[in-house]
């Protein structure tokens, strides 16, 4: 990563690349996709209706979307994540774009959902702006975001970072991964956009593995900002990374395979006022 690339060409570039975006769909979203129902009811989708899925990635919730009867439009900055969307899910459509400031007109959409796509914006408060843009009056908007906890594989993979990582490595500033999570910040930001009846959702988002130090490859192979905080660190750094997370998770979940670990998320939806 170049000292002089911000958040926004660190994500850009990152999910350009074909290998990341691969391993996302494979192994990291097999959290992130039990968000999905919870999105889905939240935004009340079902036929008659068409939904924009801003930060689409892979197409999930857009699928989700489909198969509550309802209209998908999908949107993402990452053509790499799109071609995926593309052939998983041919009834939707998929436009490449920025969702702080999409290409539709005003009030064009029943329904508005984000799946995990807050952390990857600029600038998060922005993009909730434009999904009351395009939203109808009276039309739901729903996000997913990771929740911080203390035990979580978020968790442990972050403070093994923290504790054995390289001082020298470092992220540009940005959205953190799980600010959008707490109400606290979440729902003025919700409010100024201009949405009401505000609602928070716990999901008890997990993965199971078979390895004690999986999550370690999870965010290495399909993350932007973990990968770009894991893959530079030296080799004696990133071996005590994998141990403590490797201690961690039997310490916390049993000595032997498989684990199941939690990765909780939370959904936040309001209504267009």
């Amino acid at each position: 990563m170049s000292e002089a690339e911000d958040f926004a060409s660190l994500e850009r570039r990152g999910w350009a690349d074909e290998d990341t975006a691969a391993a996302y769909a494979r192994d990291f979203a097999r959290a992130a996709a039990m968000a999905v129902p919870h999105l889905v009811s939240e935004t009340k989708a079902g036929p008659g209706m068409h939904v924009i899925d801003l930060c689409c990635g892979h197409g999930i919730v857009a699928g989700g979307l489909i198969d509550a009867g309802a209209t998908a439009t999908g949107l993402d900055f990452s053509p790499a994540m799109l071609r995926i969307a593309r052939s998983a899910l041919p009834l939707a459509d998929f436009v490449e774009g920025d969702a702080m400031a999409t290409p539709f007109e005003d009030a064009s959409f029943d329904a508005a959902t984000m799946g995990f796509g807050m952390p990857h914006v600029p600038d998060p408060p922005a993009a909730m702006r434009e999904a009351r843009r395009i939203l109808k009056p009276g039309g739901r908007f729903a996000y997913s975001v990771w929740h911080d906890t203390v035990r979580s594989a978020f968790t442990y993979v972050f403070d093994a970072i923290g504790v054995h990582g390289s001082p020298e490595i470092a992220l540009p500033p940005g959205p953190g991964a799980t600010d959008y999570a707490d109400p606290a910040r979440a729902f003025p930001a919700m409010e100024e956009a201009g949405f009401s009846d505000l609602r928070i959702t716990e999901v008890d988002s997990r993965w199971v593995v078979t390895k004690p130090d999986a999550p370690i490859d999870f965010f290495i192979e399909g993350t932007v900002r973990g990968g770009a905080l894991l893959r530079p660190q030296p080799p004696a750094n990133e071996k005590a990374i994998r141990s403590a997370v490797a201690e961690t998770v039997k310490a916390n979940h049993g000595p032997s395979a498989p684990w199941d670990l939690p990765m909780p998320s939370v959904v936040v939806s309001g209504r267009a006022a």
